[in-house]
């Protein structure tokens, strides 16, 4: 409860930032307007008084606070509804490719790096650290547009004249939910956002758990002859978690990042997707909401660290 209530402060502080950077952004809140050749001075003027434009910043952004405590973000003019109402229609194309990205990140990225460290300096050793820097280095709009043109336009064979083809964009094909067709759909983007973590989330726990493989106690445990697996679960594996979920945490907010330029490639109708065209738009009050909303994440997944931290490690005291 403590550490909730410090993030209201924080948030706070983060909100004003981003409202006195984005006041401050060339054109404004009135760029989509200024696009019309015939618009006049007066008419400047009259949007300025319509919109409290005309008011010191400090007043409009308590104005603007004021509405959005109730949930009102404002108008989006790119796409003539509510922020709100915009990015709730949109939260849960994105919420779906987060945690598909994030299971498989997890999954694969840890095993992987329990494997690594449980055959250190293998030949299996190497070929994980090998997809690791390559997953680390890779630019993520190169590999979306590789898979795209591997896996969707040339597609995958299986012998005998058979080819699987994978959707290279969009959420399905159809506009009744079929659940094959939207896993279909899903493959590609969750690997292109998932390998950057999973890469990350391999090479931490391979670290981690070679330090703790190396500790006094775990040397105490084995030579009390418990099995191997009952070592490295029971007791190396938590202890080796600690730093891990710092690094998991962190990186949320880098798959929400990611999201943007993975929803563009592919065409996925998620809050990504939305950002581009509110910014190539100049939709003020849209990237103010989104932003807001990105910035609740972050600080809600640094509250999950913390929380899991006391429970790994029953000694840390905040």
């Amino acid at each position: 409860m403590r550490r909730t209530l410090q993030a209201i402060p924080l948030l706070l502080l983060i909100s004003m930032g981003l409202f006195w950077i984005i006041s401050n952004a060339p054109g404004g809140a009135l760029a989509p307007y200024l696009q019309n050749p015939h618009i006049t001075p007066a008419d400047i003027a009259r949007l300025k008084h319509n919109l409290g434009l005309d008011q010191p910043l400090p007043v409009q952004y308590v104005h603007w606070l004021a509405r959005a405590v109730r949930g009102d973000f404002g108008w989006s003019t790119s796409n003539s509804e509510p922020v709100l109402q915009a990015i709730l229609q949109r939260f849960p194309a994105t919420l779906e490719l987060m945690g598909a990205s994030l299971i498989v990140a997890l999954t694969v990225g840890l095993s992987a790096g329990i494997f690594s460290a449980v055959l250190p300096y293998s030949v299996w050793d190497y070929i994980i650290t090998g997809f690791a820097f390559f997953g680390q280095s890779m630019p993520i709009f190169w590999f979306a547009l590789m898979l795209q043109l591997g896996l969707a336009v040339h597609g995958i064979p299986l012998g005998f004249g058979y080819m699987i083809q994978l959707p290279s964009a969009g959420l399905s094909n159809s506009d009744t939910f079929n659940l094959g067709d939207r896993l279909a759909h899903l493959v590609l983007p969750t690997i292109a956002l998932s390998f950057l973590s999973l890469a990350l989330y391999s090479r931490f726990m391979r670290s981690s758990l070679l330090e703790v493989m190396n500790a006094d106690y775990i040397r105490t445990a084995s030579a009390k002859g418990l099995p191997f697996h009952t070592v490295l679960f029971k007791h190396g594996l938590k202890n080796a978690l600690i730093p891990v979920v710092t690094v998991v945490a962190i990186s949320l907010p880098t798959l929400i990042a990611g999201a943007v330029v993975t929803e563009t490639i592919f065409a996925w109708p998620g809050m990504g997707r939305l950002f581009i065209n509110a910014l190539q738009q100049g939709d003020i009050a849209l990237l103010m909401g989104y932003l807001c909303l990105v910035s609740v994440l972050v600080v809600f997944s640094n509250l999950l660290a913390d929380v899991a931290y006391a429970w790994l490690d029953p000694r840390v005291k905040y």
